[in-house]
């Protein structure tokens, strides 16, 4: 694939993604509105607990296009409800005001604004010094308020302007402590998720256009592809060669070196991900995986293996992967037989329901099944957590092994070899580039099974790769 191919692809991942999130976000507030709401149509907020020594509490401002050139729509923006009451049964006020006038009244008390409610807890900004002089209750400005014992409750339908909410004792005393709950109504809900579905769709229409035009096959060569019903090795071929001769400490700073390449591939991913949905219906509707989306995931693959090859997933070679999807003279190569057709049943449920045995085995060789805890301190709670998949394990050990002797265990880059060929043959059958069930068998080497060591020259020829697999030819 040519640079402006991939540019292309890659800018359709980052609008994909964005898609993605307008689709995601739209849906979410659908679901939210239906699922969420209390019989009153109040989206309510758990009880809080605020606390200060300060004689108020304060929200930050809360801003609803109060200036003239605000593209905000005129009329009630939305409905709050503030219920509080008091940790300590004293008498509570609680009030909302216009931002400028809630100032004016507060001048240089000291209070606690709230910044910040979140999983951790809240977090406050406690500010001045003065006592107040005069109570809450006897303000003219409060646009809804209420005091007393007990719960405290007050309900106001916001417009455009810049409001603040206090809460304080109602005799003006310091120390305040009080329970609330928070609750809100807007009638913008659903046409807010329904542009955010539009501005989607939209995108994801760019998304479309922009990938078409990045995988359109041209004047590429030939695939490699699979005869139904053929009995061989398996389609997907990973072959690895060891460089004899390893830096002792490069493997320390390769993960700053491949930087460039992970940005890139985040986005071919995504590029990946978009596609095989796309493959995912034409596979159910005719049977066949499109030549130009599996051309670039492929790609996308091989790309993918060289820089694991390069960094941590092998550390087999020195030599800095080029940025291509195109099979190039380089240490690490893959490359997968395009199937000739799919079964249309099994692209149902092959990469979620058959796929769960080699899910399991794929996580504990890749993920953070394999993970360790210290506990540290009186509490006992958890001061550290590390871990990685055993094949991340087993290339620190060889990184160390190159650091101290200078040489890679060949046993140990084999084993390693054979995890990673597990891990993309799973890979493969769960992206429904092929209906051959992957083996639960573990090819150890630099090369495939069957086939000669994998050459640092040339890429084979198609008669060389047809020869090699057994069931492959060209057409």
């Amino acid at each position: 694939m040519k640079p402006g191919k991939i540019a292309l692809a890659v800018i359709g991942a980052l609008v994909g993604l964005m898609a993605a999130g307008f689709l995601g976000g739209g849906a979410g507030l659908v679901w939210a509105y239906n699922t969420q709401r209390t019989d009153d149509g109040f989206f309510e907020s758990e009880a809080i607990e605020l606390d200060t020594s300060a004689y108020a509490i304060t929200s930050t401002e809360i801003d609803l296009g109060s200036q003239p050139e605000d593209w905000f729509p005129a009329g009630r923006l939305a409905t709050v409800r503030i219920e509080t009451e008091s940790a300590d049964s004293e008498a509570v006020f609680v009030g909302i005001g216009p931002e400028r006038d809630v100032e004016a009244y507060l001048g240089d008390m000291e209070r606690t604004e709230v910044t910040n409610i979140g999983p951790s807890g809240v977090t406050y900004d406690t500010t001045g010094r003065s006592e107040p002089v005069a109570l809450p209750g006897d303000q003219d400005f409060w646009v809804a308020s209420s005091e007393g014992e007990g719960q405290q409750t007050i309900t106001l339908d916001l417009d455009q302007g810049s409001w603040m909410a206090v809460i304080m004792n109602a005799d003006a005393s310091p120390g305040v402590s009080v329970d609330v709950v928070g609750a809100a109504q807007t009638a913008w809900l659903i046409p807010v998720a329904a542009f955010m579905v539009v501005i989607g769709l939209f995108l994801a229409a760019i998304t479309a256009v922009l990938l078409v035009v990045a995988i359109r096959r041209t004047d590429e060569p030939p695939l490699v592809r699979a005869e139904a019903g053929a009995v061989g090795s398996y389609p997907v071929r990973i072959e690895g060669s060891l460089d004899p001769e390893l830096s002792r400490s490069m493997w320390l700073v390769k993960w700053f070196l491949a930087i460039p390449h992970y940005v890139a591939l985040a986005f071919l991913w995504a590029a990946f991900a978009l596609l095989t949905v796309v493959a995912f219906f034409a596979i159910l509707f005719t049977g066949r995986y499109p030549e130009s989306i599996f051309r670039f995931n492929v790609g996308v693959m091989r790309w993918s293996w060289r820089v694991g090859f390069y960094s941590f997933s092998a550390l087999g070679t020195d030599v800095y992967p080029p940025f291509t999807l195109e099979d190039v003279d380089y240490p690490a190569r893959l490359d997968v037989a395009y199937p000739t057709e799919l079964s249309r049943g099994l692209v149902l449920v092959k990469w979620w329901l058959l796929a769960i045995p080699h899910y399991l085995i794929v996580g504990f060789l890749t993920s953070g099944l394999i993970w360790w805890t210290t506990d540290i301190g009186e509490s006992g709670g958890a001061f550290l957590e590390a871990g990685g998949g055993l094949i991340g394990v087993l290339v620190i050990i060889a990184a160390f092994a190159l650091a101290f002797t200078g040489r890679y265990p060949q046993g140990l880059f084999d084993l390693i070899m054979g995890f990673n060929r597990w891990v993309f043959r799973v890979g493969t059958y769960v992206a429904l580039m092929t209906d051959e069930y992957p083996p639960f068998r573990l090819d150890l080497g630099g090369s495939e099974p069957g086939s000669a060591p994998p050459p640092h020259g040339p890429a084979p020829s198609d008669d060389d790769l047809a020869h090699a697999g057994g069931d492959l030819t060209v057409t």
